[in-house]
């Protein structure tokens, strides 16, 4: 996964209500008559897209010019794309945002509120079977730690940094390719630990997929909010704008689909973010000493 991939997992086209070229309504041209739109994998693809259909669907409405979905293999893939040009606007894990704005100029509009407008959020957390004899992270020395994918904040920055934290030596990590493959590693008994972030927790619960009364949390990270939606910063300024204003007169049903995979509950709007709404990524970032290969 430190490869930096390019190859896009799934794209789906959404028709354009004024036609491929139109201009963003109220300001410049659409860039090369579409707005291309970049989504990490967080989830099982199968399953985000519909629900990013929906909410693709509503901005290519507002911006009147096609909005084209992609879903690319990994953090990695989605910076190089956006880096290489190939994407207008991505929707970024806050520390896959990090290297995006350091590599790619990536600059942050919105991400999701909770139904009062409040910006929501989602913690970090590390699982293990209800009978294991760990029951803190300092137990977790020479045991197997099932995380995320590289690049991860919640699965797999913040769980170092906590092990990091709490000089805990000697811990096997295994990445499991994605939060829901962390999850079931832990479930199969393939490894002693695992991280499970809070909103893959609440996706699970769900789903049905998780039972809770089999394990148990052994470590929770401070609050980490939520995803931001981005701009590539060598746009237009007043496309970048007409971009932000779109996003920001979305309605709630526009977008709850999406939130409900990032634990957004209830349903809200989006709002605006800015670089300050990251600053603590920025700050883990230089703590760890990450660097692009990193992600």
């Amino acid at each position: 996964m430190r490869a930096f991939s390019v190859v896009l997992a799934a794209t789906l086209l959404l028709t354009t209500a004024c036609g491929t070229t139109n201009s963003a309504a109220g300001g410049g041209d659409c860039p090369n008559g579409k707005v291309r739109f970049g989504v990490e994998p967080y989830e099982d693809p199968e399953k985000l897209k519909p629900a990013y259909e929906v909410l693709a669907k509503a901005l290519t409405a507002k911006l009147g010019c096609e909005v084209e979905l992609q879903v690319v293999d990994d953090y990695a893939a989605e910076v190089l794309a956006m880096r290489n040009d190939k994407l207008e606007i991505a929707q970024f894990g806050p520390l896959g945002y990090v290297f995006a704005a350091q590599k790619a100029g990536a600059e942050p509009m919105v991400s999701f509120a909770d139904g009062s407008g409040k910006l929501t959020s989602y913690t970090a957390g590390i699982w293990v079977p209800k009978d294991s004899p760990v029951r803190k992270i300092e137990d977790l020395g020479g045991k197997a730690l099932a995380l995320s994918s590289v690049g991860s904040a919640s699965g797999d920055a913040l769980p170092r940094y906590g092990l990091k934290k709490h000089n805990v030596d000697g811990v096997k990590l295994d990445y499991a390719g994605g939060h829901p493959e962390a999850m079931l590693s832990l479930v199969n008994g393939k490894v002693d630990a695992a991280e499970i972030n809070s909103q893959t927790l609440a996706t699970a619960r769900s789903a049905g997929t998780f039972d809770e009364s089999k394990f148990r949390q052994v470590w929770k990270s401070e609050p980490i909010p939520n995803d931001p939606i981005t701009v590539r910063g060598d746009l237009d300024p007043a496309f970048k704008d007409e971009v932000r204003k779109a996003l920001l007169e979305l309605e709630t049903a526009d977008v709850e689909k999406v939130g409900a995979f990032l634990d957004v509950t209830p349903p809200g709007p989006l709002v605006q973010v800015g670089n300050d709404t990251y600053k603590v990524l920025f700050d883990l970032a230089t703590t760890l000493g990450l660097k692009e290969e990193d992600v």
